[in-house]
């Protein structure tokens, strides 16, 4: 993908995340009313999930018909699995947060990333709740409304607040063995109900870093790529077939890295 491609797709996501927040946050002020039902233990879907998704799948499909599509709610579409590895794939969360979102909780965000192969070229997280858009694309660094970002320059745990994650798709045993280890080194850790936004949040250097045994890479794949594009670290989180399968994740700031590693078990 050459820039002036690049550009394009860049340039259509962010006005596409914006767009697809304001249809989210249309729910979201009447949450009481939406239809909610149950994907398995503590994994919910809504109405909202449903139609942000369809809004966004169809106007990617759209502008670049040749792209794939990976959606948490409707999956993989547009002849991915016969496709080059080297063309473009679409990965989308529509609302990262469905917990917090059905409850009224603030802390959701709408999350599309474009993946070429193992590289996330473009990442973009959207915030509607205080309307903060997080972009990244390759070579061009990683920005909230426009301003740059970097991760946090701290070394130690001490030093801030670190995420951590935890789904059902791992033992307990896995988020609270990240915790005693954070805590042994003075650290503190948070959970706000969303992935991507604590992710964008390490970019960002509000968080030191985050960590999650595992996690779809619809839900990671932008945020990883603002890491990365803001000069941070990251684990290889589209390693051993990450984009269909998932995988565990951790970022830091580029100093709290060999900490992180082992906090997540990686050596």
């Amino acid at each position: 993908m050459d820039d002036a491609q690049l550009d394009d797709r860049f340039e259509t996501a962010t006005a596409l995340a914006r767009e697809a927040g304001a249809l989210a946050h249309g729910y979201f002020r009447r949450f009481e009313e939406l239809s909610v039902r149950r994907k398995g233990l503590q994994d919910e879907v809504s109405e909202a999930d449903v139609a942000v998704e369809t809004l966004i799948r169809e106007r990617l499909s759209e502008r670049f018909p040749e792209d794939a599509f990976l959606g948490e709610e409707s999956g993989l579409a547009g002849g991915a699995a016969e496709r080059d590895d080297a063309a473009p794939v679409w990965v989308v969360d529509p609302i990262d947060g469905t917990a917090c979102f059905v409850s009224g909780i603030p802390t959701w965000c709408v999350s599309i990333a474009c993946v070429v192969g193992d590289t996330i070229p473009i990442g973009v997280v959207y915030d509607p709740n205080s309307d903060e858009l997080f972009a990244a694309r390759r070579g061009a660094g990683a920005t909230v409304n426009g301003r740059p970002i970097r991760p946090s320059e701290a070394s130690g745990f001490d030093e801030g607040l670190v995420g951590i994650g935890y789904s059902t798709r791992t033992p307990p045993s896995a988020a609270i063995g990240a915790i005693d280890r954070l805590l042994g080194e003075g650290g503190m850790f948070v959970r706000n109900g969303s992935g991507a936004l604590m992710i964008t949040y390490v970019a960002a250097g509000r968080l030191l870093g985050y960590y999650e045994a595992h996690m779809q890479s619809w839900d990671g794949a932008a945020a990883v790529g603002i890491v990365r594009e803001a000069g941070g670290w990251t684990s290889d989180f589209l390693a051993d077939g990450g984009l269909t399968r998932g995988n565990s994740i951790a970022a830091s700031g580029p100093h709290l890295a060999p900490a992180m590693r082992r906090l997540a078990g990686l050596g």
